[in-house]
């Protein structure tokens, strides 16, 4: 089933669009997804203390430079992540509303990364730092995409006592960009 079939899909005894953040939070997926976020967030943290700092001390200086200004954006992208997982695993336990999540966005929210350092540049990066590196950028790129459907939920759905608007609703949703 696809994330459009999840917002538009419909229970039969409240006749109400299934939110896909409420759903996605609490299912299997979601937690595979936490424990996964978690486990690279271990690894970079034990390479970074570890075999990191000692192949740091080994590079020229402009490679230096690069592994630097790369180890500090990964260490920020991985607190995206674990701030974004940790939200949601709150959620999905009823610590906290959606509606909350929402009002705090801004300080809980993913926002774009890229390698900031030429290409030249990050070919002079230790090897366990460069996959590091491409694995918590796709891994912030699925969250980025998740978090703009679960954020989809987040207004209010239209009143049943209006069929036209709910219709309106559901369209938009389906059809809405991911990002």
């Amino acid at each position: 089933m696809s994330a459009a079939d999840v917002l538009t899909s419909r229970r039969t005894d409240e006749q109400e669009p299934i939110a896909f953040g409420a759903t996605f939070v609490r299912s299997e997926a979601f937690k595979a997804l936490f424990r996964e976020g978690m486990a690279l967030i271990e690894s970079a943290a034990a390479y970074l203390d570890g075999a990191g700092r000692e192949e740091s001390r080994r590079l020229p200086r402009p490679a230096a430079l690069a592994y630097t200004t790369e180890s500090m954006r990964l260490t920020t992208r991985l607190m995206q992540v674990a701030s974004w997982l940790l939200v949601q695993r709150a959620v999905a336990q009823g610590e906290i509303t959606p509606a909350q999540v929402a009002s705090e966005r801004s300080r809980v929210g993913l926002t774009e990364q890229a390698v900031a350092v030429s290409p030249e540049e990050f070919d002079l990066l230790p090897e366990r730092l460069k996959a590091l590196i491409g694995l918590s950028l796709r891994l912030h790129a699925r969250m980025m995409r998740l978090d703009a459907l679960v954020e989809h939920d987040a207004p209010a759905s239209p009143t049943r006592a209006s069929p036209v608007a709910m219709q309106q609703w559901l369209i938009r949703s389906a059809f809405a960009p991911a990002g």
